[in-house]
């Protein structure tokens, strides 16, 4: 004869049994990621938006506070994912600058990317030691 307390763990487990996901074999299609904002831009984009020598960001374009904006957050998500300053304690302006200067080497590149190979030029994303700096593609400056 079943018991009480029997019954309701054959029923438990017949329930966690019946509940538990089952593995799925169909292929996921296959999707390239989404990127958005000024990072799909290119470069001569970017430099036509720059603001003239000496002008103060809060006067500068509108166009020109967007790539900061979108800059600012591409660095604050990477400083989140790897727990310490990817621009190690460079300010923004500083890095939109050297920005402007490998894009002016690379026009066609696209914003996400420059900005990337400028952070990657940093080593801060590949530990504490990058690839030496004359051993990134069109980065002089």
């Amino acid at each position: 004869m079943v018991d009480h307390y029997s019954l309701v763990r054959l029923t438990c487990a017949a329930g966690l049994a019946l509940s538990a996901p089952l593995p799925v074999h169909a292929a996921e299609p296959t999707v390239a990621p989404a990127l958005w904002g000024q990072g799909v831009k290119s470069c001569a984009a970017y430099l036509a938006s720059l603001p003239g020598p000496g002008t103060p960001v809060e006067i500068a374009s509108e166009e020109y506070r967007l790539y900061r904006q979108w800059l600012a957050g591409l660095v604050t998500g990477l400083n989140l994912a790897v727990g310490h300053d990817v621009l190690k304690g460079g300010e923004l302006d500083a890095a939109m600058l050297r920005i402007g200067s490998l894009c002016e080497k690379q026009p066609q590149e696209d914003f996400f990317n420059t900005s990337l190979r400028l952070i990657r030029s940093l080593g801060q994303l590949q530990g504490e030691s990058g690839p030496p700096r004359e051993s990134i593609p069109g980065d002089q400056g």
